[in-house]
């Protein structure tokens, strides 16, 4: 088994930054892809962005581009995500989450991941 927890998080003001932090523990050798997604309330869970150890690639939503950077440890199994110049609609739980297939691309389908954290809240006021 694997688990994800997350760190940071927060309040702030539409325009300011935010860094989140996720870790894995458990079985962690067997973990190729960590990815970051959010809910806001009565919204369907949404990739933010991910990146996969297998050739190192990085994937980003549109929403997020130029502002969210994500960066990861593959021999650590952490992975963070930089917010700046947040807006009111990035307000959101955001959820961590890890998977262990072998692929080039990381996925943007929330059905690919496998293990999950329990999610940390980002409030950006207007």
């Amino acid at each position: 088994q694997v688990q994800l927890v997350e760190s940071g998080g927060g309040l702030v003001q539409a325009g300011g930054s935010l860094s989140l932090s996720c870790a894995a523990s458990g079985r962690t050798s067997s973990i190729y892809v960590m990815a970051w997604f959010r809910q806001a309330p009565g919204k369907e869970r949404e990739i933010v962005a991910a990146v996969g150890w297998n050739g190192g690639k990085i994937y980003y939503a549109d929403s997020v581009k130029g502002r969210f950077t994500i960066s990861g440890d593959n021999a650590k199994k952490t992975v963070s995500l930089q917010m700046n110049s947040l807006k009111p609609e990035d307000t959101a739980v955001y959820l961590c989450a890890a998977d262990r297939s072998f692929t080039t691309y990381p996925s943007s389908e929330k059905f690919a991941y496998e293990y999950w954290g329990q999610g940390t809240q980002v409030t950006v006021s207007s």
